[in-house]
């Protein structure tokens, strides 16, 4: 018999019906439907909280439309972008190179906003 997965929010234990996972690079939230395995990077939520997640100045919150329900194969592009999200998140991937900053543009983060404060950095092999 599977076990029903509950919110990770804490003190919630109504059960989860969305998945929450974080896009650092894009500063996106992507909430979808319930990922058919819980992953160490990524949040279960039942349907109150999946639908009122906010996220910090800045963030964008990209969330299912729609009625969230158990779980079932689709080819949505929600459900793509979300499998895409969780496969970035892997630590068993190696991260992409960082560019290097323009001295002659005002390095990176020359468009006078701030930048995150989180890097991906290399993995040390």
């Amino acid at each position: 018999m599977r076990s029903v997965r509950v919110c990770s929010r804490t003190g919630c234990l109504e059960p989860a019906v969305a998945t929450l996972t974080y896009a650092y690079s894009d500063s996106t939230a992507v909430v979808g439907p319930l990922a058919t395995a819980s992953e160490p990077h990524s949040y279960d939520l039942c349907e109150e909280h999946a639908l009122r997640l906010t996220a910090p100045k800045g963030w964008e919150v990209v969330r299912h439309e729609g009625e969230f329900a158990a779980p079932e194969p689709s080819s949505d592009e929600l459900t793509a972008l979300a499998e895409a999200v969780r496969e970035a998140g892997r630590h068993d991937r190696q991260a992409p190179p960082m560019p290097e900053p323009d001295a002659a543009a005002g390095g990176a983060g020359s468009s006078g906003g701030r930048r995150g404060h989180l890097r991906v950095l290399p993995g040390r092999s």
